[in-house]
């Protein structure tokens, strides 16, 4: 069972969480305050924490940087209605790990604590990531399926990267545009078909079972 803090001031939008949260299999505790959020938080005894920016006393800031100072690694999501650019920056320099802004699709929420547990759970870091017969090299910048070197550009390169991080999982067109290009999600941009388009070209050789899915009102899966 993932054990989930949720600080969140907002009685509705609490309760949309739990419920969404609950119906992934996930407990969850909610929590109404920053200052006893801030103390449940400190035991470290959570999987992972949703974090409201704007909170009563003690703000979703202060939450995350006391966190880290204290050592406590408990991944962060955090939520705002706060949208700029700069805000997120802030949420992300002072320890957060991902950032939400509402509104928001609640899958969305639940795919992305989803993508931060495994993440922090992953037992070790790597310079080579590997999905069925497709490799990418972190430190020599470089990529091969079977016996095909492949050139990717920078961003091709960076979109490869999150979806072989992530082989399996359904990754929605949000979570792509913000990891791969750092910066809120256009829903009008045609920027990941583009991309996509190109990085299936390259790597979803003929004769080759297809490693890059689309999965329809959703988004994009790498893996067979």
């Amino acid at each position: 069972m993932i054990n989930v803090l949720t600080i969140e001031d907002d009685e509705t939008t609490a309760r949309e969480i739990r419920a969404e949260l609950a119906a992934h299999g996930f407990s969850v505790e909610v929590v109404d305050n920053g200052e006893t959020g801030l103390q449940k938080a400190l035991l470290g005894t959570y999987d992972v924490i949703t974090l409201d920016r704007m909170l009563p006393g003690i703000d979703g800031l202060t939450i995350v940087m006391k966190l880290r100072a204290a050592g406590v690694g408990t991944p962060v999501l955090m939520i705002s209605a706060l949208s700029d650019v700069d805000e997120k920056v802030r949420g992300l320099r002072a320890g957060g790990d991902d950032y939400l802004t509402k509104p928001f699709a609640s899958d969305e929420m639940a795919a992305r604590l989803e993508v931060l547990i495994r993440r922090h759970s992953s037992p070790a870091v790597t310079n080579l990531l590997r999905v069925e017969d497709l490799e990418l090299d972190l430190i020599r910048r470089s990529a091969q399926r079977g016996d095909h070197h492949l050139e990717l550009q920078p961003t091709e390169f960076r979109l490869l990267e999150f979806l072989m991080r992530n082989s399996g999982q359904v990754l929605i067109r949000a979570m792509i545009f913000e990891a791969v290009w750092g910066y809120h999600f256009d829903p009008y941009t045609n920027l990941i078909d583009v991309h996509i388009g190109r990085l299936r070209r390259k790597i979803d050789i003929p004769g080759l079972p297809p490693l890059i899915h689309t999965v329809r009102g959703s988004g994009y899966r790498l893996g067979r």
